[in-house]
């Protein structure tokens, strides 16, 4: 019966990690004030269990959340990325940027070979990458997870996107790779030093350590590999150009969507590479 309850909740989570979401999983009644939210959590907690999540899970996890208005408004006041290339370098990939990611790569020469080895993906973009999401893992946020993806689930502006988002969140705790005190993290529920999404944590995330976990807030190698895994599970051609015009400048808009974003990074990679 444990084995069988135990690939019940493989099942589940893979079906997660490929963006389907099991029976009536977006059911819960959503709302646009925190009156209905601890009503709303009670029939999320069922609907969780149903896909697969343990009752200790749901009790760790997501049976303490919050209602966080300050997240309500930070997703109605989202900023456009419509800044020019020189403005958004100097926020997101300034000189001292590219004179730390330098010192990173000779630091971590070993480790990033090895990532670019095994997946092809050039030393430098992983350290753009590093470098333009959290200052090198300086500030990759301190927000409670479940709290702002449950609010987020709840509020019935984007309620079945951040649905999926939360039912991955709590599947990364159900594998064992976080606790869900250590889940802590950006307004809208980005994990890690180059802030993934649940779900595509639960997709791509890699044990890059090898100590059984995939550890995306502590563990630099994890970082790495599981950024790195991502752009290749993407259409990363190993050897081809990241500039724009060139095969794998796609794949960054599959990382971020913003042109300016894409062509930062691309910029900042070419800087550390030189």
């Amino acid at each position: 019966m444990a084995r069988l309850k135990n690939a019940r909740k493989l099942a589940a989570m893979a079906a997660l990690a490929l963006g389907v979401t099991a029976g009536p999983a977006l059911a819960a009644q959503c709302g646009n004030s925190a009156a209905g939210f601890n009503e709303w959590k009670q029939q999320f907690a069922a609907e969780a269990q149903q896909a697969g999540i343990s009752q200790g899970t749901i009790q760790s996890a997501l049976m303490p959340t919050q209602y966080s208005s300050k997240v309500v408004s930070l997703d109605r006041n989202q900023h456009s990325m419509n800044i020019s290339l020189e403005a958004f370098m100097e926020r997101r990939a300034p000189a001292s940027f590219v004179a730390k990611g330098k010192r990173i790569i000779q630091q971590n020469a070993s480790l990033l070979n090895a990532v670019e080895q095994r997946y092809g993906v050039p030393k430098e973009v992983l350290v753009a990458i590093w470098g333009m999401e959290t200052g090198f893992g300086a500030n990759s946020g301190n927000m409670n997870i479940f709290s702002s993806l449950a609010t987020l689930s709840y509020d019935c502006r984007r309620s079945a996107f951040f649905t999926e988002e939360l039912l991955a969140a709590l599947a990364i705790v159900e594998r064992g790779d976080m606790q869900p005190g250590q889940m802590r993290g950006a307004w809208a529920g980005e994990i890690g030093q180059t802030q993934f999404l649940a779900k595509n944590y639960l997709r791509f995330a890699v044990d890059g350590d090898g100590n059984g976990r995939r550890d995306l807030i502590n563990s630099t190698p994890d970082v790495l590999y599981s950024t790195a895994n991502f752009l290749r599970q993407h259409g990363w051609q190993p050897g081809a150009g990241y500039q724009e015009g060139q095969p794998n400048f796609a794949r960054l808009r599959d990382w971020n969507r913003a042109g300016v974003y894409q062509k930062a990074l691309a910029l900042f990679a070419t800087k550390l590479a030189n």
